[in-house]
Parts: structure tokens; C-alpha cells; sequence
């Protein structure tokens, strides 16, 4: 086929490139960054977007933070890609202290006691709780018993705390990322209208 890979990738080096991309993660924050800044729509609504995709980071739902940015900056009236963008914020090098923040202000907020080494097993709670709703899944074809006292554990200890804790924290970085990212977008336009205006009066002159 003429898209298709000519040199098929290992699995050790996609593991590699999802945990460092080529060019490293700055490399992958200028495409976004540039991506962003080039969106045809309205200042408001692509920071709109970008609040919803950084905002959506800070919740316990992996795997359908794509979803879940969407359907945020459809509600807000923001631009969808712009959101769907944004969710890069979230990665393997800050969804650990995205985590571990969000549990601390959660389990503070709920007046529980984090699990002991959370720091350490954040990515193994969420691994584990995925394979035993897996398991439970399979139950219904195979008949087998499911077993839900392990998921009501993580419920209770990491994904209820995490939902909770991750609303305060979440607000204040999307804000953040709001306001810094409002100006910047709307000095973009303004000099690229600018500079579209130029190269057409040049070719009206020229063409007179």
C-alpha cells in the first residue's frame, strides 16, 4: 500500500516514542502550540477549547480524555479542536504529578487517608483496576463469579478522590492556560490579517 510503514516498529519503540516522541516533548508542545495558534476561529472560542482540553487532564478518566475535552468545549461553546489539542497538556511526564495532586486535594476535601505509597503506584492502580473490570466483563461469557470488591476499593480510595480533588486544581490551571493563551492568540490573528493585507494590496499595486 502507499501509506503503509515501510519499517515496522517494534513494540519496545513505540512504548518508547508514546514516554519521549522524536524530537522530544518541547519538540511536540511547538506543533501544538503552533497548531493551535493557526485554528480558524475566534480568540474566545479557541481558548474556550483550550481551557476544556486542560481542564480535562485533570480527571480520572484515561482513555477518554478526547471525549470527555469535546463534549466540555462543545458545552462552552468552545472550539473542539482547540480542546482536543489542549489534552497533550496531560502526559507521560505530568500525569504523575497531575495525579498525586489531585488525590492529596481530594482526599483532603473527602477527610480520608491516601493509600500508603501512592506517589509510587498511581499508574498500577489504574492498570489494575482496568484488568478487573476486564475480568468482570469476561464473567458474562465465560461464568465465572465477579468479583467487584478490589474496584470499590479503587472507587473509594484513588477515582472518587482523584474526580473530586482534580476540580480545584483543574480550574486554576485551565484558567491559567486561558488567560496566557487569550492575548497570544488574538496578537496572532491580528499580525497574520495584517500581514494578508499586505501581500494583497502589493499584488493589487502590482497588478495596476
Amino acid at each position: 500500500m502507499v501509506f503503509k510503514r515501510r519499517d515496522r516498529r517494534p513494540i519496545w519503540r513505540i512504548a518508547l516514542e508514546f514516554l519521549w516522541p522524536r524530537g522530544g516533548w518541547g519538540r511536540a508542545a511547538r506543533y501544538v502550540r503552533h497548531r493551535v495558534r493557526r485554528l480558524p476561529d475566534t480568540p474566545e472560542k479557541i481558548a474556550r477549547g483550550i481551557w476544556a482540553g486542560v481542564f480535562t487532564t485533570f480527571t480520572p478518566f484515561y482513555g477518554l480524555h478526547f471525549i470527555v475535552s469535546a463534549a466540555l468545549a462543545k458545552a462552552m461553546r468552545g472550539n473542539i479542536v482547540a480542546a482536543l489539542l489542549a489534552t497533550f497538556f496531560g502526559n507521560p511526564l505530568t500525569y504523575v504529578p497531575i495525579g498525586i495532586i489531585s488525590l492529596r486535594v481530594g482526599h483532603w476535601i473527602l477527610g480520608s487517608q491516601p493509600p500508603w505509597g501512592m506517589e509510587h503506584s498511581l499508574l498500577r492502580m489504574f492498570s489494575g483496576a482496568g484488568n478487573d473490570l476486564w475480568r468482570n466483563f469476561m464473567t458474562l461469557f465465560n461464568g465465572s463469579t465477579p468479583d467487584w470488591y478490589r474496584l470499590s476499593i479503587f472507587y473509594h480510595e484513588v477515582f472518587l478522590p482523584y474526580l473530586v480533588g482534580g476540580i480545584l486544581p483543574g480550574i486554576i490551571v485551565a484558567s491559567v492556560g486561558y488567560y496566557l493563551t487569550l492575548p497570544v492568540i488574538r496578537a496572532y490573528q491580528n499580525r497574520r490579517r495584517k500581514m494578508l493585507r499586505a501581500k494583497l494590496d502589493k499584488l493589487k499595486t502590482t497588478g495596476g
